[in-house]
């Protein structure tokens, strides 16, 4: 319960803050060309607010709705997801959205995007100013990678170092090392002190998101930090710096490996082989019905060399920028597996994107899902659907290149399909996320 609570409050904040951001850049322009704005709200408020307040000699009624889907600001003179046609049955006044240019109009609608896109360069710059950039080296990952099943079936083995795709080096394993690989005609590995070749087929990426399992992840040696007190790995004599090697007999063992193996022996005692001072020792310990012994583990920025770049306040913004352009190309790249049937599946909603945020509070990983979120609705935001931003940029470039609005009535009602649209993908979204958690 802990562990959900601390995900959905990371989610909340940094949701709040993307769409609070989202809706002040529409709100900035609007104000800026004279718009009259008559609303500005975090989260929905069909039928009652949580919070609301108009200040004195104020057009705008400032408020937060009670639910959490979004916000939004009302544009005077303009069909949006209010789907207030009253006011637009009267002449226009000089204050409201469609009695203003085109270009104007253009830029209070991309206002919110803007803002996101700026928003997410400006955190990742200040990530690099505060935690710099510390990555482990693929090739100083001394036990490999742990892959999936999907890898595993086109040649991959537990402990393969990956080298390069496509003759091009993998120096970080990150999102950006997984396109290369997915995309790539073979990739290079290094197996027991030799370079292998593995091909990579044309349809790897739906394989991998049909198994549901992320392409790899790093193993690293199980080095006690500490033990729990009253703990049975006390009990047992483990100590601080004893490194796990073999398990119930089985050596070259993870911490992957030992976590999924106290896990199949719940409520049993097993046997570790622990190194200490260049000795070896066998150590009976109980697991616990979690299949937990009580220890903290080293980190593996504790445990390999790592690269760290640390960057002063002016050189971390290009850094920043670059990060920033790089995460987002990606992520435009990446959409393409979403019209596939196995990417279609893979599509979830809220759950989906607090499973994200760490069981632990950790201003780092906050910071950079939230960025990451920011970059994410500023794409999803410019898509041509009516009912999105991109939706109305899509109608003012028609209305710019013909020099003719588009007819209120059609307005009215693609605005209302936009929104039927957007529902039913909602409601898809989170459905798989429901349907996940009563089949997993």
């Amino acid at each position: 319960m802990e562990t959900f609570l601390i995900k959905a409050l990371q989610l909340i904040a940094s949701l709040s803050l993307l769409v609070f951001i989202h809706e002040l850049g529409h709100f900035m322009f609007a104000r800026l060309f004279k718009v009259r704005v008559e609303k500005f709200y975090l989260f929905f408020n069909p039928w009652f607010s949580l919070f609301k307040f108009k200040p004195k000699n104020s057009d705008t009624e400032y408020g937060i709705g009670w639910l959490p889907l979004g916000g939004y600001v009302k544009i005077a003179g303009m069909i949006d997801e209010s789907m207030d046609k009253e006011q637009l049955k009267e002449p226009a006044k000089p204050w409201e959205f469609r009695s203003k240019p085109a270009w104007q109009r253009l830029l209070i609608m991309v206002g919110g995007v803007m803002m996101n896109v700026l928003l997410a360069l400006f955190i990742y710059s200040m990530i690099l100013f505060t935690w710099g950039d510390a990555y482990v080296p693929t090739k100083n990952v001394k036990l490999g990678m742990e892959y999936c099943d999907a890898a595993q079936s086109i040649g991959f083995q537990k402990g393969d170092i990956l080298l390069a795709a496509d003759g091009v080096a993998i120096d970080r394993y990150d999102d950006k090392a997984v396109r290369q690989i997915v995309e790539a005609g073979e990739v290079t590995i290094l197996r027991n002190g030799k370079e292998e070749k593995i091909v990579i087929p044309a349809e790897f990426m739906q394989e991998i998101l049909k198994g549901k399992q992320p392409f790899a992840s790093e193993r690293f040696p199980m080095v006690i930090h500490s033990t729990v007190k009253g703990s049975a790995a006390e009990a047992a004599g483990i100590q601080a710096n004893d490194s796990v090697v073999a398990f119930n007999g089985t050596g070259n063992i993870s911490v992957h490996d030992a976590v999924s193996s106290l896990a199949a022996n719940k409520g049993q005692n097993v046997q570790l082989t622990v190194s200490r001072n260049g000795s070896l020792e066998d150590l009976t310990v109980a697991v616990d019905t979690l299949g937990k012994i009580g220890v903290m583990m080293k980190s593996p920025v504790e445990l390999y060399d790592v690269v760290i770049k640390d960057y002063s306040f002016f050189e971390a913004f290009p850094a920043g920028i670059s990060k920033g352009i790089a995460k987002l190309t990606g992520y435009v790249s990446d959409m393409k597996y979403v019209f596939t049937k196995e990417g279609a599946q893979s599509v979830g909603g809220f759950a989906t994107i607090g499973s994200i945020f760490p069981t632990s509070w950790n201003w780092l990983s906050f910071w950079e899902i939230t960025a990451f979120l920011s970059l994410a609705l500023a794409f999803m935001n410019i898509i041509p659907i009516p009912a999105l931003d991109g939706g109305h940029v899509m109608f003012l470039f028609y209305e710019m290149i013909t020099g003719r609005q588009p007819n209120e009535k059609f307005m009215e009602y693609a605005q209302m399909a936009g929104m039927i649209f957007l529902f039913g993908l909602m409601l898809y979204a989170n459905g798989m996320d429901i349907f996940r958690f009563f089949t997993k």
